[in-house]
């Protein structure tokens, strides 16, 4: 699976790391309540169905003067799926998409991180759906840091990727009297994240 027109070493080797990003440097738990992990496919040639998976959590170690450190762990529930439409989601949960009961989580583990430039960078990792894991490669940009009214240093970054669901043994599907299938091979991951930067433990 092509890891979306990759930027060659040299280019990435040579991209400006701003050193105002150093205080970034830390680990982050992704706050579910104000983040968003979904999805946009093809619905009978025509249309588009959203979706999101209401239920997820996961990790960030961010290393601000060296962005190639940088980690992600994110793990997903299955069940949370919602398109808006009970039945439809009914359908996805079952054996003939995610078979929810028999694989409750979807995860995504990083293996490696790049700055493309200015704002925008890439993770690199392994995404698992049904006991198969593959490639993925996501591109991230980064939204800024602010301090909440509580006093929580957060990070937000929002970004996508594209796959084929074939890949991960998502093949349902049904033709169309007039040519074509009821849902896209094509599936586009969508990442809206807001993260809370982890306190010290005290001594």
């Amino acid at each position: 699976m092509s890891l979306f027109n990759r930027k060659s070493e040299t280019d990435v080797a040579t991209a400006p790391v701003n050193p105002d990003l150093a205080h970034l440097t830390g680990d982050y738990t992704i706050d579910p309540s104000h983040s968003s992990i979904g999805f946009t496919v093809r619905h009978a040639m025509v249309t588009n169905v959203r979706g999101t998976f209401s239920k997820h959590e996961g990790t960030l170690s961010l290393d601000g003067s060296k962005p190639e450190n940088s980690s992600a762990s994110i793990d997903v529930e299955i069940e949370s799926i919602d398109t808006g439409a009970p039945d439809r989601d009914g359908h996805l949960r079952s054996a003939d998409f995610f078979d929810a009961e028999t694989f409750p989580k979807m995860t995504f583990r990083s293996t490696g991180a790049e700055q493309l430039g200015g704002d925008d960078y890439r993770i690199i990792g392994e995404l698992t759906i049904k006991d198969v894991t593959k490639p993925l490669a996501i591109d991230l940009e980064f939204h800024g840091k602010a301090t909440d009214p509580y006093g929580n240093e957060r990070v937000g970054f929002e970004g996508s990727a594209t796959i084929s669901r074939s890949d991960w043994g998502l093949t349902w599907n049904a033709a169309l009297e007039s040519g074509g299938v009821v849902v896209s091979d094509k599936v586009k991951l969508v990442f809206d994240i807001s993260a809370i930067k982890n306190q010290p433990q005290a001594a």
